[in-house]
């Protein structure tokens, strides 16, 4: 367990109940000092909901957070904290820089935040033109600049990709890799898997509320288990039938004309023999290695609960 110094962010039993509905339960989150943690679900999840009562826009039913050593929401928390939740609301006819020097006043950062922040995000050259001019992929970029203004320890990052075009992602992705100097600590919320994959060092999965699983990419991959073999043979249904029945394996099913095969990889020779014994052409085996979208879908498909949802990964 890490030590209760290096949590940037803990939770015990956070619970936020709208009438009958409960938008989150029971949350227990750790997020590290100096880590980019990735926080994902469906849409409906509660992702949103747990970053809102982080910052103190919405009040939790029960439970507890702490935020930087403070409690959630309070003006000594949210002292060192940035924040970017659901879309950037700034003026659209005023200049990148001028939106940024009113934030500045009402965060009472130094003046000479805003230019700084506009260089750390790459929008030094278009600081003078209006907000409204900007495309998504630079009004995201000013909106993290506004939550950089305070020179904040944690970051936290509600979509910051949502809407952009791989460009965009790309720039943004490189844009949070940098923010990771100095220390600096990375809430972040995303649909795009992949992105998450490069960027984060720690994951968090939260389905209707709860959170499932926590730890890296590699011990969520260990957790579900290996990820078996794909083949691509001559007649991948026949194959699918014949290597279902071996009692190493799990499932035998053709996707996008190869079989995939859910089976330790190191029944890749067994498999291999089978076809070839039987007649069939094998012109590529290889072992399945899980992406973390495959893992996400496995740990939030729609079933019922069944006891204790949580899958504790021990990691670093």
């Amino acid at each position: 367990m890490p030590d209760l110094d290096d949590l940037v962010i803990r939770t015990e039993g956070l619970t936020k109940r709208y009438g009958p509905q409960t938008g989150v339960f029971g949350l227990d989150l750790r997020v590290r000092r100096g880590e980019v943690f990735g926080f994902l679900g469906p849409n409906g999840s509660g992702k949103t909901t747990t970053m809102r009562m982080l910052v103190g826009l919405i009040r939790p039913t029960s439970g507890t957070a702490t935020v930087l050593g403070h409690p959630a929401g309070t003006r000594s928390g949210l002292s060192g904290v940035g924040a970017l939740i659901e879309s950037p609301a700034l003026y659209p006819h005023l200049s990148g820089r001028d939106n940024l020097r009113i934030l500045a006043g009402y965060a009472s950062a130094p003046a000479d935040r805003v230019g700084k922040v506009l260089e750390e995000v790459g929008m030094a050259a278009k600081a003078d033109v209006a907000f409204r001019a900007y495309s998504l992929g630079m009004k995201q970029r000013l909106a993290v600049a506004a939550a950089l203004l305070k020179d904040p320890a944690l970051l936290i990052l509600d979509e910051p990709t949502n809407g952009l075009d791989p460009e965009g992602v790309a720039g943004m992705r490189d844009l949070i890799t940098g923010l990771r100097r100095d220390n600096r600590t990375v809430l972040l919320s995303s649909h795009l898997l992949s992105e998450v994959e490069l960027l984060c060092d720690r994951v968090g999965v939260i389905r209707r509320g709860r959170l499932v699983a926590e730890g890296t990419v590699a011990d969520l991959r260990r957790d579900a288990g290996e990820g078996g073999l794909t083949v691509t043979v001559d007649a991948p249904e026949r194959a699918a039938d014949l290597v279902g029945r071996l009692p190493a394996v799990r499932s035998a099913t053709v996707v996008d004309g190869r079989l995939r095969v859910a089976v330790d990889p190191r029944e890749a020779a067994t498999v291999n023999r089978l076809l070839v014994e039987n007649g069939l052409e094998v012109s590529e085996l290889h072992r399945r290695v899980l992406s973390l979208e495959d893992v996400f879908f496995e740990l939030v498909e729609d079933h019922p609960p069944t006891g204790p949802e949580r899958v504790e990964v021990r990691g670093r």
